[in-house]
């Protein structure tokens, strides 16, 4: 029997894992979670009943906590997503970043080797541990060029820096202690059951409610979208068929400049919603004070993902923004509640 333990699973991306999982595969699923402000069980009410589920209330960093759910659960595959992830917040205060990205890593890193380390036979062979991270421990490109696996390291706010040092702790316990790691570092995620501080479901709800919309600089800044159901995927490709020890980078081959994505929304919604704003809702747009720090462009080369797994996005921008923008229509009991705490 095949037993996932996903940790951060109330979050974005570990919510869309839970429940590609449970519906696509026939493994079962323990979710992990601290429930912080961006954690949300009812990402999950879908699956909160299906006996292949279960959820436990824990922290990363308690590693007594981890140790004894992974001796009493048995898990075959520990995929990991447990983090902070908003560079905002990172910038405004950073130790909850170190806590949780760094510490908490390597203390679930311990716990999972000391597991592992009682595990014999086919059970200690078939282990695995994917530890996902982001293509923004890479820094920033140019105007041209691509993200790859060999890719240096330069990391240039506190949340990438802190994914940064978690990716290096998890290729260091591959290397000295042959414990079997992964590493995935995905572009910028967006799609359903997003918390709305992000500038997907930010722009939206924000745009619905005919609030200014905020964009930093002149919106020139470019990132690569990738829609998190096709992400979900490709983590569990990676985590069930990756070669161990290997880094694989996720993205959607869909590069936009953050104005013209916010714009699109806009031009979107004023097709959905009866009343649009006078001007429409890009009228809503305003430019503000850039971030500190600031990286221009990111971009992920995903061929090596895309050969030797064949895996391949099935969303392309237009359709996964357009399937986005009509989610967050038909969910406002889902992200109406969290909007105050995102503004």
């Amino acid at each position: 029997m095949t037993t996932v333990l996903v940790t951060g699973g109330a979050g974005f991306i570990g919510s869309a894992v839970c429940r590609y999982l449970i519906g696509h595969t026939d493994v079962d699923v323990i979710n992990l979670d601290k429930l912080t402000y961006a954690g949300n069980l009812q990402s999950l009410r879908d699956i909160e009943a299906n006996p292949r589920y279960r959820f436990v209330h824990g922290d990363i960093c308690d590693q007594a906590l981890v140790s004894a759910l992974l001796g009493e659960a048995r898990p075959t595959h520990i995929m990991h997503l447990a983090a902070e992830s908003h560079v905002d917040r990172s910038i405004k205060g950073a130790a909850d970043f170190i806590d949780t990205n760094i510490v908490g890593t390597f203390r679930l890193l311990e716990a999972a080797r000391s597991y592992r380390d009682k595990l014999s036979g086919a059970d200690r062979d078939n282990f695995r541990f994917l530890h996902v991270s982001t293509d923004e421990v890479y820094g920033a490109l140019g105007d041209t060029g691509l993200f790859t696996e060999s890719t240096p390291y330069a990391p240039n706010s506190p949340y990438s820096a802190s994914k940064a040092a978690s990716d290096h702790l998890v290729r260091a316990w591959f290397h000295t202690y042959g414990f079997p790691t992964l590493i995935s570092n995905c572009s910028n995620n967006y799609g359903p059951f997003q918390y709305p501080e992000k500038l997907v479901g930010r722009t939206i709800t924000r745009a619905l409610a005919q609030q200014s919309l905020p964009v930093f600089g002149q919106g020139l800044n470019i990132r690569d979208w990738l829609f998190v159901d096709d992400h979900a995927r490709a983590l569990w490709l990676v985590a069930s068929r990756g070669r161990v020890g290997e880094q694989y980078n996720i993205g959607g081959h869909n590069e936009r400049r953050n104005i013209d994505l916010v714009q699109k929304i806009c031009g979107i919604l004023d097709t959905r919603v009866s009343r649009p704003p006078q001007g429409g809702h890009a009228a809503l747009i305003e430019f503000v004070v850039d971030r500190a720090g600031h990286d221009f462009r990111y971009a992920i080369d995903p061929g090596k993902l895309e050969s030797e797994l064949a895996w391949k996005a099935e969303h392309n921008f237009d359709s996964g923004i357009e399937a986005t923008v009509d989610w967050y229509l038909a969910n406002e009991w889902w992200w109406k509640p969290l909007q105050h705490g995102a503004d």
